[in-house]
């Protein structure tokens, strides 16, 4: 079998087909990393205890119109001349109950409120998990497009290894001149060279990943390989795209808060009642003065209503700010709407212009694949010389490298446009 189609065969073998499990490295699929981070990524933990805390807040809010009880027991001695008035020894103890009555709306409004914020960090984890996923999946992508350049580099090297030995045969006999083995050797150290950096970029790679995904070591090899497949992404509409993007939910949630905060504003400048009830017990030397006992019981009731009368004008004034922060939050949201459709549309274009570069890059790869191998068969021939094999040699493994990155930015773009339009 001729040189060019054992190391091609060779090549397709470690670039397009999986790299069979070893049992030294755990195999990682994109699922499984994708499992893993929406579980290990501290972002998204981060987001989690953040709804939890608004959880609580909620919680804690919605206990404020319900009764309060308050107890207290004190001790008191006194001595000359207060021990004329009081015993010289007393204790006593309360109980007492408090229920607001009215507040302006503001514990109903306080309780939307709490409802809207968990809503808004529950969209903020959304957006968070997204955000991990489509950096995960970008990540894996990366790190099988520079697997598939190791493969390639690894198998550029054979093949140019084996150019020279052909060439340093045949200057050995004295056919062809010193040059042409230089050539090679050149050639040969670059791509030495393009292997260690292959090498260094994958385990950087699988270090991002890692973290990512809260890997504990990166002894672990990818699942997938980058295929000619190209998948069809179905078509939603902008408006359905958008309303599904939680950054939109989002911003609703805070135009719907800043409206609550006008009315908790406004229930300023109502008026507040509450009632309050409480029962004593006091024990000490005749502490009772109805009847000279050492006991006594007793209770009192309490309603306080408090209005709002005069303050120049300063309630009045925080209304009006709110009102325009409300106005702000909207004409946000309006924006958002917008960049988020031209949002929509780039990567639209971005998909198109990579399945675009997929079908070029792989066209000019089966040129470059019979090129190198009409030159094999002229110079077995001896009808070209080795320069020209060299040649056809660099082209073909410049544009095998064109396609591996061309069907990685595909699978990046495409994870990207699911992103932008709510599916990933």
């Amino acid at each position: 079998m001729k040189a060019y189609t054992y190391i091609l065969s060779l090549v397709f073998l470690m670039v397009f087909i999986p790299f069979q499990k070893t049992s030294a490295q755990e195999i990682l699929s994109l699922e499984g990393a994708k499992t893993m981070a929406l579980t290990n990524n501290k972002k998204i933990k981060k987001a989690t205890q953040t709804i939890e805390a608004a959880k609580a807040a909620k919680a804690s809010v919605y206990a404020s119109d319900k009764p309060f009880v308050d107890a207290s027991v004190m001790g008191l001695h006194v001595g000359d001349p207060l021990s004329t008035l009081l015993p010289e020894f007393n204790a006593n103890a309360s109980l007492g109950v408090t229920q607001v009555i009215y507040a302006g709306g503001k514990i109903n409004t306080a309780k939307k409120l709490s409802n809207t914020a968990v809503n808004l960090y529950t969209s903020q984890k959304e957006l968070t998990d997204r955000e991990v996923l489509l950096d995960v999946e970008t990540t894996y992508w990366q790190l099988v497009n520079v697997k598939g350049k190791v493969a390639l580099a690894t198998k550029y090297k054979a093949l140019l290894t084996e150019l020279l030995k052909d060439l340093t045969n045949l200057f050995d006999a004295g056919i062809i001149y010193k040059n042409d083995v230089l050539q090679v050797q050149v050639q040969l150290n670059q791509a030495d060279l393009n292997l260690m950096k292959a090498n260094d970029g994958l385990s950087l790679l699988k270090l991002k990943i890692a973290q990512l995904t809260g890997m504990t070591d990166t002894n672990f090899t990818v699942e997938d390989t980058i295929t000619s497949d190209i998948n069809l992404v179905k078509e939603v509409s902008h408006a359905t795209a958008i309303e599904n993007r939680p950054e939109i939910k989002m911003l609703k949630n805070a135009v719907e808060i800043e409206e609550l905060q006008t009315k908790i504003l406004n229930a300023d400048r109502k008026p507040t009642v509450a009632l309050n009830v409480s029962g004593i017990y006091a024990n000490g030397k005749q502490i009772n003065f109805s009847d000279g006992s050492n006991d006594m019981t007793s209770y009192y009731g309490l309603l306080s209503v408090n209005i709002p009368v005069f303050d120049w004008g300063s309630r009045k004034q925080k209304v009006k700010e709110q009102k325009f922060k409300v106005a702000a939050q909207k004409l946000e949201l309006e924006e958002t709407e917008e960049l988020l459709s031209i949002q929509i549309q780039n990567a639209n274009l971005e998909l198109q212009q990579s399945i675009k570069r997929v079908e070029i890059t792989e066209k000019s790869l089966q040129q470059t694949e019979e090129n190198l191998r009409l030159n094999e068969d002229r110079f077995e021939a001896g009808t070209v010389i080795g320069k020209d094999v060299l040649e056809a040699q660099v082209l073909w493994q410049q544009a095998y490298s064109e396609v591996i990155d061309a069907k990685a930015m595909y699978k990046i773009s495409e994870a990207n446009y699911n992103k932008v339009i709510g599916e990933l």
